[in-house]
């Protein structure tokens, strides 16, 4: 008995760890990058655990930026950006055969240009736990921004030589609404001078959800755009529910019909990518992203047919489930009972407390960050065009107009910029992008990341 007491006051007075990771199962052979992964406590008496996975730059770690990036959901592990989109430096073997996925090299990871932490945040997500149920009760979005915060900041101070690095915030999808409030706290935290100083220079979003229902609202338009609906139908709509598609009066007749009539039509496209197939959604592998609205933000279809792209995302769960993969990445054993790539539980008792981050983006613009903003322009959970609108909303000076992009001498998308004295923000379309853009575009996304980093012209 008295083992088992002092086994847990241990336990319970963990703070942080780390492992350096040099193999994987699945992957053949001693990683060829630098794979930490590990534990950093965060809120009263370190209660929630955040499990992180940081990689160095497979460039210049020692000068190249460092990038916290933060998966959306919420409760989307940071993992499912590692392999799926593109952000890490494995993905999975689509011809995985047996009953292990197999891991292979990302020739388009992001690592080639950045130090990057991928982390499972909020808690309750990927490998993060909580060591009593407070930890997991009330979580919101500006308790999960302020736990995301308390991790970098003993993150960095556990790793001292990336503090001079340029550090980025980046995330995509729900992400948009908690990326500015924690470049936010960083901020303040700067300008109250809490240990360590960080060197934020700005932030990162692709396809970000900013206001949910403005969000939402700009799929109809998008929809006529894309020739889903036809012109009759989106010029009753308009006029019928005066541009309102989302919080609909129930006595509207008229709208509702019209409301009808686009839901037949978009009803089997696939949100996420509209020129992908609509795979059957079941009930036995996550979707991606979903939101507080009854219409998913994002519901990546599940395993319907081999030639579905939604038949890979199955690998993460068999993988990251497996007794072998945990004690390879040093997990804690038995705190996590199943290990899910979105967790869809989270989200039911999750607190939306932002309904919109635009006043984080309206406050952040007199400090002259940098920030790039991108959208695969075949997406319809956050389509570009309420993107293009809420940027437009800033007030902000054109500084090079609405031109092209090129990857290989190919259009790879378009690019405008806009400042404000030291400010800088430019959005990019990602031509032939999804909701998650360098998944479905790595090559192009690649390119993107990579002159933007380094500060020459898309």
């Amino acid at each position: 008995m008295l083992k088992q007491v002092l086994v847990l006051v241990v336990f319970l007075n963990v703070v942080s760890s780390s492992s350096i990771i040099n193999t994987l199962p699945g992957f053949s052979g001693d990683l060829p990058f630098k794979l930490e992964t590990g534990y950093v406590g965060v809120g009263d008496l370190d209660n929630v655990q955040l499990f992180y996975y940081f990689i160095e730059s497979e460039g210049h770690p020692e000068y190249d930026p460092l990038v916290l990036w933060l998966t959306g959901g919420p409760g989307c592990s940071g993992f499912s950006a590692l392999v799926y989109e593109n952000i890490g430096p494995l993905s999975f073997d689509a011809n995985s055969t047996g009953h292990k996925p197999q891991l292979k090299m990302n020739p388009f990871s992001w690592t080639k240009v950045a130090n990057i932490i991928f982390l499972d945040a909020p808690v309750g997500t990927g490998y993060s736990y909580a060591k009593t149920w407070e930890g997991y009760s009330n979580m919101s979005d500006t308790i999960s921004s302020a736990e995301t915060y308390e991790f970098i900041r003993k993150w960095l101070i556990n790793h001292p030589k990336f503090i001079e690095n340029p550090l980025y915030v980046a995330g995509d999808s729900y992400s948009g609404i908690i990326v500015p409030i924690v470049v936010q706290e960083i901020t303040d935290g700067n300008d109250e001078g809490l240990h360590p100083t960080m060197n934020i220079q700005g932030y990162v979003l692709g396809n970000p959800g900013t206001n949910l229902t403005s969000d939402l609202n700009y799929r109809i338009p998008f929809a006529f755009r894309k020739a889903l609906i036809s012109d009759e139908l989106y010029e009753s709509m308009k006029t019928n529910c005066n541009g309102e598609y989302v919080d609909v009066d129930p006595t509207n007749a008229l709208c509702v019909d019209d409301l009808d009539q686009y839901n037949e039509c978009v009803a089997d496209i696939h949100n996420p990518q509209i020129l992908e197939p609509a795979c059957t959604l079941g009930s036995e592998w996550e979707s991606d992203d979903v939101s507080k609205d009854s219409t998913n933000l994002i519901s990546l279809p599940s395993l319907s047919r081999p030639w579905c792209r939604s038949y890979i995302y199955r690998f993460s769960g068999i993988w990251a489930n497996d007794k072998t993969v945990q004690d390879a990445l040093h997990v804690r054993e038995g705190t996590i009972k199943d290990w899910p790539r979105c967790n869809g539980s989270l989200q039911d008792s999750y607190i939306y407390d932002v309904s919109s981050s635009l006043v984080y983006h309206q406050n952040l613009i007199k400090k002259g960050y940098r920030v790039l903003v991108y959208s695969g322009d075949h997406d319809m959970v956050i389509p570009y065009l309420g993107t293009v609108a809420w940027i437009e909303s800033l007030n902000l000076t054109v500084d090079s107009r609405w031109k092209p992009w090129f990857v290989n001498g190919q259009i790879a998308g378009y690019r405008v910029q806009y400042t404000y004295e030291k400010y800088q923000l430019t959005f990019a379309t990602i031509k032939g992008g999804g909701h998650t853009a360098p998944e479905y575009r790595p090559e192009e996304s690649l390119a993107m990341i990579s002159r933007w980093f380094a500060f020459y012209p898309l």
